[in-house]
């Protein structure tokens, strides 16, 4: 009875319809006919400032917008919310009436994505994560495990995968989560260098198909930036490969993470946010993935070894380190010591001249020219004495 009692008023409504529309043609038989022509579909959401007649002849392409694009990562691009390239920091007066800026406390505390009551805890938590065997390369693979490669090639792959990365406008993340697959299988396998271009490209496959990339390049554009001398199935094979050697245990804090926190604390000495700073530490970082002696360091210590150096070039004159910044980095400038010499042998091409995506990279315009940041040859002995908290 209740489906009978359904269908009725089901019928009903329906007849209601369409002794409507019937009435409606005969009254004027081209009504109903630009009733229908009249409605529109809007793909490109509510766009309430067009006459109504314009929406069918707008071209997507004259918003900025890929027609070939899903409409659902449209959308979604529409809803995200702008982001400054720096974090604000909100100022703080010190015992000396001194204005600095507090790098736990940021001007948009509403902010869900800042997570500003709980970046202790997190970044605690990525300490750990960055000290676990499992998720880190062995300090000297080469020499230990593999018979093939040395040093200077995985150099050359890395400036390779640089380029990569710019020619499919890759993320940052997506990079050093590469690095880290590279690394890490070959600590566990041996392998032979006619297919390490094959390992870098399948690593870069998995890191931003799995994590970072929203419309990551398809398998057959790694096959072809290598000029087709791998094949499809060679890749994707590579790929479960490097999984099954990794465990799936992809997951890994990269110097990125870091540095964006440390960043943060350095600012602490300007009243707005240094860009030169920022993007001279953004170019470190990626010029320390090219030397193999880097692999031995954590990466919260290569992020808190860049902003020192950054901080030197910038001014030369000034201590680089500062109390606030061993306190948060929980790094000492005597520790520090090392990776800084050797990111500053990079920086003025004493380690790996030839390689110079990188280099060309940040000499870009967008990235404030840091590569052209002159640097004195040498940084004074003292700057590496341990500060009093």
């Amino acid at each position: 009875m209740a489906e009978q009692g359904k269908s009725v008023r089901v019928t009903r409504a329906a007849n209601k319809r369409s002794a409507a529309a019937a009435a409606l043609a005969n009254d004027d038989p081209s009504a109903a006919k630009n009733k229908n022509k009249n409605k529109k579909r809007v793909v490109l959401g509510e766009l309430t400032n067009l006459p109504s007649n314009a929406v069918s002849s707008l071209d997507p392409s004259s918003l900025g917008v890929d027609p070939e694009r899903p409409r659902r990562i449209a959308k979604a691009k529409k809803l995200k919310k702008p982001m400054p390239s720096t974090t604000a920091v909100t100022a703080v007066t010190n015992n000396e009436g001194d204005e600095k800026l507090d790098p736990e406390t940021t001007s948009d505390d509403d902010d869900p994505q800042m997570c500003v009551p709980y970046a202790s805890d997190i970044y605690a938590y990525l300490h750990e994560m960055e000290v676990d065997p499992k998720r880190r390369p062995l300090p000297d693979y080469i020499e230990k495990v593999q018979k093939d490669i040395t040093p200077g090639m995985r150099g050359i792959l890395v400036d390779w995968l640089v380029e990569v990365a710019e020619e499919y406008k890759l993320l940052p993340d997506t990079l050093y989560l590469t690095i880290s697959f590279i690394d890490r299988f070959l600590s566990l396998n041996i392998l032979g260098r006619q297919k390490l271009q094959l390992l870098g490209v399948s690593s870069m496959l998995i890191s931003s198909r799995k994590y970072e990339e929203i419309t990551p390049p398809h398998v057959e554009d790694f096959c072809y930036i290598t000029d087709n001398t791998y094949t499809k199935e060679e890749v994707v094979k590579m790929e479960a490969d490097i999984l099954k050697s990794l465990d799936f245990e992809l997951g890994s804090p990269s110097i990125k993470i870091f540095l964006r926190r440390f960043n943060n604390v350095a600012q602490e000495s300007y009243k707005t946010p240094n860009l030169q700073l920022e993007f001279l530490g953004y170019y470190l970082a990626e010029l320390s993935l090219l030397d193999y002696n880097c692999v031995k360091f954590l990466p919260s210590l290569v992020a808190a070894s860049v902003i020192f150096l950054a901080r030197f070039i910038i001014k030369p004159k000034m201590h680089p380190w500062t109390s606030s910044l061993q306190k948060h980095s929980k790094y000492t400038p005597s520790v520090l010591k090392q990776c800084v010499l050797i990111l500053h042998d990079l920086y003025l091409s004493r380690r790996g001249g030839s390689l110079q995506a990188v280099r060309v990279k940040y000499k870009q315009h967008k990235f404030k020219s840091a590569a052209t940041m002159p640097s004195p040859p040498e940084i004074p002995a003292h700057y590496f004495s341990d500060i009093m908290q």
